[in-house]
């Protein structure tokens, strides 16, 4: 057969090959033994609480703030650590807090939660979830500033949508669930015949309780600019509050929309999605993907989904006022830069990080709400 012919000269290499070895031994074994001794047991590092910000304007400090920056200036994150998965390094500190910058959108978000959550360098196994970012607010609800705990997360990228100059007079606008025919007004009216699990995340209720328990109180920072923008919101009086702190709902997409009827779609959304005691009262460009992340590592015992917070802070509303146009309003510059809401995201974030950290000999094993 043709592979005889290759069978002596591969034959008489492989002699060759173990004569120089045998004969060389003592050189192999100066050239191995220096690898064993590189060979260092990698560190875990156990979290205790896990802070997820999506964005930063520039550097992670010393220069205008976005998400990152506050926690990083504001608290001992002394250990930078290498994250060439994701889009920012990660920080460490002493008190085992961990803060990742998963960059904006859905897919950023998904794809740096699920680098995280399999990075063999971390114990996640009991941390705690903080995401805390800035959002738009729906100005029934809320106020510039304001900060608001979820127990749903509702994704409204999955959708059909219709061109608007082309939506049946009928319909109260031109989003359709895919599946269904028509805007649906009841769950029962989605269709099954998708397979789609990543639209409705149902958060632990209990523990988002607590987190608003622990943080209602905060009196959150005011300022000029926000003072005179929620002035412009004559007829919504929740618009016109100082910032608060409260509990509700938040719909994720990464399209940024805007408009009195896209916020009366938010809100139909989150409660055909959500149920009954959905409320929308934030949009983002972010939680599903976190959650879809999150749910998926739990499969395999990576992450604890009871254990997830989110919290989102009003940078900007979700509608123009009434005697303004909305071609006008999705543009306009946050009040402030949005610095109020940056800083409600880490004040408010913070008081429920810290009171993990200092109870984490309890909360470590037992979650918050279950201790007597």
């Amino acid at each position: 057969m043709s592979f005889l012919k290759y069978a002596k000269p591969a034959m008489l290499v492989l002699l060759a090959a173990n004569t120089v070895a045998c004969g060389n031994t003592e050189t192999a074994k100066t050239q191995v033994e220096p690898v064993s001794t590189l060979k260092v047991a990698q560190q875990t590092h156990a979290i205790k609480a896990v802070v997820v910000t999506m964005y930063e304007s520039g550097d992670a400090m010393g220069d205008d703030a976005g998400e990152l920056q506050l926690w990083l200036e504001r608290g001992d994150f002394s250990q930078k650590l290498d994250f060439p998965l994701g889009e920012y390094d990660l920080y460490l500190n002493k008190d085992g807090v961990l803060v990742i910058c998963v960059g904006g959108g859905i897919p950023n978000a998904t794809a740096s939660i699920m680098a995280l959550g399999l990075d063999p360098r971390f114990d996640l196994s009991k941390a705690y979830w903080v995401v805390a970012g800035i959002a738009g607010g729906d100005p029934q609800d809320l106020s510039l500033g304001s900060a608001a705990w979820a127990k749903h997360v509702v994704d409204g990228d999955l959708i059909y949508q219709i061109d608007a100059r082309e939506i049946p007079e009928s319909w109260p606008y031109g989003i359709i669930p895919l599946g269904a025919t028509e805007p649906a007004q009841e769950p029962e009216d989605i269709s099954t015949g998708w397979t789609l699990d990543t639209v409705s995340f149902e958060l632990n209720s209990q523990l988002a309780d607590w987190a608003y328990t622990q943080t209602k109180d905060i009196e959150l920072a005011d300022s000029e600019g926000i003072k005179e923008f929620r002035a412009l919101f004559k007829t919504m009086p929740n618009a016109q509050k100082p910032p608060f702190v409260t509990i509700g709902d938040t719909l994720s997409a990464s399209k940024y929309w805007h408009g009195k009827h896209l916020n009366e779609w938010a809100n139909d959304w989150l409660k055909l999605y959500g149920g009954d005691d959905a409320n929308f009262m934030t949009s983002n460009m972010e939680d599903s993907g976190t959650l879809t992340s999150l749910l998926r590592l739990a499969r395999i015992g990576k992450v604890d989904p009871q254990r997830v917070m989110v919290l989102r802070t009003v940078s900007n509303y979700t509608m123009a006022p009434a005697d303004k146009l909305t071609s006008w309003s999705v543009t306009a510059p946050y009040p402030d830069g949005g610095y109020p809401a940056k800083d409600a995201a880490y004040v408010v974030g913070n008081t429920v990080v810290q009171e993990i950290v200092k109870n984490w000999s309890t909360y470590e094993n037992t979650l918050p709400y279950q201790v007597k």
